[in-house]
C-alpha cells in the first residue's frame, strides 16, 4: 500500500525522523486556515496524489500568506496529475535550503536483501540521477539483522561523499528512516529530498512510504491509512474476501490456483490474444491450495463484477486440492452465483483425480463452461470467446 506524502510525514514523526509541521486540507478555506495556524508566514501547499511529478505538473506552489495559501490551494485542489485528481493538499511550514539530498531504503527483491541508496544531488528525479550520473548515486546493502546502525550509517554517509560535519549530522535521521522502514513493514522508505537548512539542521522535506500488505495481521493500524476512495473497487472487494487478486487492463478474467501457475496463464492468454483482437488478461487471481465452492464463487464474483471481462480462463492444476474437489466447486459456485453468471467460462483441469473432475463437470453441462484438455488451448478458446463479445 502506496502512502500520500502526509500520511508518510505521520510515520517519520513518530519514529523521530525530523520533518516540518504541517495539515491537511480539503477545501481552500481549511488551506488557510492551516496556514494561519502554522504561523501565518511562508508555506507551502502540496498536492497530495500517490504518484510523482507533482512539482512540474503544478502541483506544489509557495504561499507567502494564508491569502495566498488559499488561492495556491484553489488552483491545486481538483488538479490532475497523471491521472491522479486531488483531493487533498497538505500545507507545510517553509524551510530555509541550504543543501538538498536523497535517500531511500528499499527491498531489493532480485539481491534477497535491502538496499540503501543516498546522493549529495536530492530534489530531482532519482532515476533521472542514476542514469546521467550513476557514481552520484550510493547503493549500500543493508543486512537484515543489523539494519542501519551507526556504522552502516557512516558507511552510507561516507559512500555518499558528505563532509564529516553534515555524515554526523545526517548519521541518525538515517537510523530514524531505517526504524521507519523495520517497524512499519515498509518495502519502501523514499525522501526526496532531504536537506540541510541554513541553520544546519537535517530536514525530511518529503516523504514516500510503501508499506507491506503481507504484514498487515501484525500491523493492525495500517487499515487507518487505507484511502478506500484511491483504491480500485474490485480489488478492495477481494481483498476483504481474503483472495489474491490484482486487476489489470484487459478482457479475460484469470482464475488458478498457485502464483506461478497463474503468471504462466498470463503469459499465454496475452500471447493467445495476438490473434484475437489483442484481447489481454483481465487480472492475477489466485485461489490457493482450497479451491471450495465458496472461494471459486467469491472469484468468480469478483471477476464477473469487471465491466472490461468478456471471458473468464480457470486454469487449475489439482494437487492437495484434487481436480474432482475443484470442479465440485466450479459447479456450485455457479449455482451459487445464479443469473450473475453471464459470461463463458473455459475450463481447464490437470493433475490429481484430472478424470473424476472432468466428468463432474460434462455432467453438469452448464452452458456457460467449455472443457479443455491443454492450458494453450483454455488460453486461446478464452481470448476467441472474449475477442467474439
Amino acid at each position: 500500500m502506496d502512502l500520500f506524502e502526509y500520511q508518510a510525514r505521520d510515520l517519520f514523526e513518530k519514529h523521530g525522523v525530523p520533518v516540518l509541521k504541517a495539515q491537511v486540507a480539503t477545501t481552500p478555506e481549511a488551506a488557510k486556515k492551516a496556514a494561519e495556524d502554522l504561523g501565518g508566514g511562508v508555506v507551502v501547499v502540496k498536492s497530495q496524489v500517490k504518484i510523482g511529478g507533482r512539482g512540474k505538473a503544478g502541483g506544489v506552489k509557495v504561499a507567502k500568506n494564508p491569502d495566498e495559501a488559499e488561492a495556491r490551494a484553489k488552483d491545486i485542489l481538483g488538479l490532475d496529475i497523471k491521472g491522479h485528481i486531488t483531493e487533498k493538499v497538505m500545507i507545510a511550514e517553509g524551510a530555509d535550503i541550504a543543501e538538498e539530498y536523497y535517500f531511500s531504503v528499499l527491498l531489493d527483491r532480485s539481491n534477497r536483501t535491502y538496499l540503501a541508496m543516498c546522493s549529495k544531488e536530492g530534489g530531482m528525479e532519482i532515476e533521472q540521477l542514476a542514469v546521467e550520473r550513476p557514481e552520484a548515486l550510493a547503493k549500500i546493502p543493508v543486512s537484515a539483522i543489523d539494519g542501519i546502525n551507526d556504522a552502516k550509517a557512516a558507511e552510507i554517509a561516507e559512500a555518499a561523499g558528505f563532509d564529516a560535519d553534515t555524515a554526523a549530522k545526517i548519521a541518525p535521521v538515517l537510523k530514524s528512516l531505517w526504524t521507519v522502514f523495520e517497524k512499519e513493514d515498509a518495502t519502501l522508505v523514499e525522501v526526496n529530498p532531504l536537506v540541510k537548512t541554513g541553520a544546519g539542521d537535517i530536514i525530511a522535506l518529503d516523504g514516500k512510504v510503501s508499506l507491506d500488505d503481507n504484514a498487515d495481521f501484525r500491523q493492525k493500524e495500517h487499515e487507518e491509512l487505507r484511502d478506500i476512495s484511491a483504491e480500485n473497487p474490485l480489488e478492495l472487494k477481494a481483498k476483504k474476501l481474503d483472495l489474491n487478486y490484482v486487476k489489470l487492463d484487459g478482457e479475460v478474467g484469470i482464475i488458478g490456483n498457485g502464483a506461478g501457475l497463474v503468471m504462466s496463464t498470463l503469459d499465454v492468454v496475452a500471447y493467445a490474444g495476438e490473434n484475437h483482437n489483442g484481447v489481454k488478461p483481465a487480472n492475477f487471481l489466485d485461489i490457493g491450495g482450497g479451491a471450495s465452492a465458496e472461494v471459486m464463487a467469491n472469484g468468480l464474483d469478483v471477476i464477473l463484477g469487471d465491466d472490461q471481462v468478456k471471458s473468464v480462463f480457470v486454469n487449475v492444476f489439482g494437487g492437495i486440492t484434487a481436480c474432482d474437489a475443484v470442479a465440485d466447486g466450479i459447479v456450485k459456485a455457479l449455482e451459487i452465483l445464479g443469473d450473475q453468471a453471464t459470461k463463458p467460462l473455459v475450463v481447464r483441469l490437470d493433475g490429481n483425480n484430472v478424470e473424476e473432475g472432468r466428468a463432474i463437470l460434462e455432467k453438469a453441462a452448464h452452458p456457460l463452461v467449455t472443457l479443455t484438455d491443454t492450458m494453450d488451448g483454455g488460453a486461446d478458446k478464452a481470448a476467441e470467446l472474449a475477442a467474439a463479445k
